[in-house]
């Protein structure tokens, strides 16, 4: 039976309500009235329940779609303005004890070079992710409790925070690791991590269990109430996330969203990110073997629906995507990007051969990270590498109150434009900085506080000077 409270997996995500769900949606996917209703309520921004988002998701109608579309860009430059947020990946293993059959670091697989960084090379890694210019990170690893044990976790976040290099500095490290206990979980707080960040893969407890054959992923319910735990552990923003191309499309976007609902309803704090990454192609992977993939359309509406369902929440794509699709679905929601990504272990400090290659996935956007910059800020964005929320404290339900009331918009513009201007006097390109400079000219002028606006204009100014690291 569903229950959106309980702490059984299989009863907030219930299959038999995702079917409804479904059913519901098919059979008013083209009534006009009940979906303008919809669309009437997701003005009022404070979101969606998973039928009603499914029922957009499903809309054939060419008037109504155009209406989501407009609606989620409207309510992404109502939360999040024209800030992009940028962060990096940064794989420290690919050991694994897991037979995931859509993931090449799967233990079956003989051909990819197993590798984990020491922290003298976690050490080189992050001062190549320095002199690019990133202030946030976003740590990967493998699943196998003898090589990347959480102390290893743990050891390599103590090594990260502790560098300083030049005027760079990683000032947040999210973590994407394993589903694991409360303890661990507390222990990664202590650590003074930003973001716990679990992808679910699929929400199909059959297919689940066929796609993780063996190890302990196979464990659907464990994985799917590591949230939680997360939570339980203390731990005040977490990161939901499906693999869309492992299952129905229809079917993973209502569970996600149940699985949203279920943290709200639950802690009064739902996802602080979802993302949305579309299997590619890996080591010994061919996305031709999975028969769900989605098209370009099909996944900037999840992107639309998504907007609009949940619009408190952070949106991410990754380099997974093109540039055309990235330029795409920024408009229609997407407020976090990752730049320069590498997704092999070691992959920043020096270019594999390859043949050797330990990537866990094709980068299609191969793009540098001023590239990126640059590209963002010509098509009216402003590249951000704030962190002032996490080390303000304003996380879990102090940053969603903000977030929901859309107060955090007077501290996110200006840091916005503080954290650009770092990155313009130690890290850009000529032109780059050019296009920059005249932004935040430009953007100095849309703080709507006086007071504010004229604490920026000191503060930028005691930034070309050399000092570093002001925040509101």
């Amino acid at each position: 039976m569903y229950n959106v409270k309980s702490p059984r997996a299989e009863e907030f995500i219930d299959h038999e309500e995702v079917l409804a769900s479904l059913k519901y949606a098919d059979e008013n996917k083209n009534n006009a009235a009940l979906i303008d209703s919809i669309i009437e309520k997701a003005k009022e921004l404070k979101g969606l329940s998973h039928r009603e988002a499914s029922v957009l998701l499903a809309c054939e109608l060419p008037e109504q779609t155009k209406k989501i579309y407009a609606l989620a860009e409207q309510i992404k430059k109502d939360f999040y303005g024209n800030r992009i947020v940028l962060f990096a990946p940064l794989y420290l293993s690919n050991y694994c004890v897991n037979g995931c059959v859509y993931c090449p670091y799967h233990h079956q697989n003989k051909h990819i070079p197993r590798k984990k960084l020491t922290q003298e090379e976690v050490r080189t890694e992050v001062i190549a992710l320095q002199d690019m210019g990133h202030k946030r990170l976003a740590l990967e690893t493998g699943e196998d409790p003898v090589n990347n044990p959480i102390e290893y976790v743990l050891e390599c976040i103590k090594t990260i925070y502790s560098i300083k290099h030049k005027n760079g500095a990683i000032r947040r490290v999210n973590v994407n690791i394993a589903a694991t206990t409360v303890e661990n979980y507390r222990k990664l707080k202590e650590a003074g991590i930003g973001t716990y960040i679990l992808f679910q893969e699929t929400y199909h407890k059959e297919n689940y269990e066929n796609l993780h054959p063996t190890g302990p992923k196979h464990n659907y319910a464990y994985h799917t109430e590591a949230m939680d735990r997360a939570m339980q552990g203390g731990i005040d923003d977490v990161g939901l996330g499906v693999l869309f191309g492992l299952s129905l499309y229809r079917y993973e976007f209502a569970a996600l969203l149940m699985h949203a609902e279920h943290l709200e309803a639950t802690f009064g704090v739902g996802p602080h990110t979802i993302s949305v990454p579309r299997i590619r192609r890996a080591d010994d992977i061919d996305p031709a073997a999975f028969d769900n993939s989605i098209d370009d359309d099909t996944f900037a509406k999840i992107v639309a629906c998504i907007r609009v369902s949940v619009p408190y929440t952070g949106m991410i794509v990754s380099t997974r995507e093109s540039k055309a699709t990235r330029e795409r679905v920024l408009h229609l929601g997407i407020s976090q990007i990752s730049g320069g990504s590498r997704t092999s272990v070691g992959g920043y400090a020096e270019e594999e051969p390859e043949d050797e290659s330990s990537a866990q996935f094709d980068v299609i956007d191969n793009r540098t990270l001023d590239q990126v910059m640059n590209w963002l800020m010509k098509i009216g964005y402003i590249p951000s590498f704030c962190t002032a929320c996490y080390r303000e404290g304003r996380t879990g339900d102090r940053f969603m109150s903000l977030c929901k009331s859309r107060k955090i918009l007077n501290c996110c513009h200006p840091n916005a434009l503080m954290t650009l201007k770092e990155y313009l006097m130690d890290y850009a390109k000529p032109e780059t900085k050019e296009i920059g400079e005249a932004l935040i000219q430009k953007e100095i002028d849309n703080v709507p506080s006086e007071k504010i606006r004229e604490i920026l204009k000191a503060r930028l100014k005691k930034i070309e000077e050399g000092e570093r690291d002001f925040r509101f």
